[in-house]
């Protein structure tokens, strides 16, 4: 009898500490160290509204410092960062607003950005701000960049394909320079110049720009086929072995094989073709 009554005392000790309100501990009581670490799993906009309560905590430089790296891995104001009066939470705001500015009007972006000094008026400059920034619109940016061909230019030496499978390469080059919706001169331009960034990251494998040139194509028209419900009838790997090799004679049959088997597997090169 007494190991039942023990029993239901521990059921209801358990109900009384399942009721019992969970008071989250205050940050200003714990070593900085964690407290920071609590507040860095944070977005930027909970750790605003954690600056409500614990100014000083939500407000460290650590912090908005960490918040600006994960969205912009580049501009030119982290230069001055050991200046004066510099704050990563002002960066912050002003590169969250250049940002926002550009994916509703790309120029009007650019100019807020020169304005406040978070790039430089060069190719190079705008590029690298372009490839390391996460939040840019995928659709401004490809206007802006048919409209800009020396941003392009700069752009596409930033990419790193070496050791890379061709299809993977492409989707990845396309996933940094959307392809246009269309099949005109300006995807040429985008094929042509991934081919020659392709074959200089990879000049062991004896390609050449025309063959990768050709083969790019092969495997856009490939996707189109494998992946779109309105074709019917699919092309086969014979079949696209045998036109492959018909249009680039240097390249390896098992190597064609290798390519029709990876669109098949993984899908497209190009979705927005």
């Amino acid at each position: 009898m007494g190991q039942l009554l023990q029993a239901f005392q521990q059921v209801d000790e358990r109900k009384k500490n399942e009721n019992a309100l969970v008071v989250f501990p205050d940050l200003k009581q714990l070593p900085p160290e964690i407290s920071l670490s609590v507040l860095s799993h944070l977005n930027a906009t909970d750790l605003c509204l954690a600056a409500c309560v614990w100014e000083d905590l939500a407000s460290d430089e650590i912090l908005w410092q960490s918040q600006c790296r994960q969205c912009w891995g580049y501009t030119c104001a982290y230069k001055c960062s050991n200046e004066a009066g510099f704050s990563y939470r002002k960066l912050y705001m002003l590169l969250d607003e250049g940002t926002l500015t550009f994916n509703a009007d790309p120029e009007m972006g650019l100019e807020y950005l020169l304005l406040h000094k978070l790039i430089e008026n060069e190719p190079k400059d705008i590029a690298m701000f372009l490839h390391s920034t996460k939040k840019i619109n995928w659709r401004n940016k490809r206007d802006y960049l048919r409209n800009r061909p020396e941003v392009l230019d700069n752009l596409v030496k930033l990419q790193n394909f070496e050791n890379q499978f061709l299809p993977n390469a492409l989707r990845g080059f396309f996933r940094e320079i959307s392809a246009p919706s269309d099949r005109g001169t300006y995807l040429h331009q985008l094929v042509e110049k991934f081919s020659e960034r392709f074959v200089i990251c990879n000049p062991r494998l004896g390609l050449t720009k025309d063959t990768v040139f050709v083969v790019c194509f092969s495997l856009i028209l490939l996707s189109v086929d494998l992946c779109s419900p309105q074709v019917k009838n699919k092309m086969s790997k014979r079949e696209f072995i045998r036109n492959t090799r018909h249009a680039a004679q240097d390249l390896d049959e098992d190597l064609a094989g290798h390519l029709y088997d990876n669109i098949y597997l993984i899908g497209h090169v190009a979705p927005q073709v």
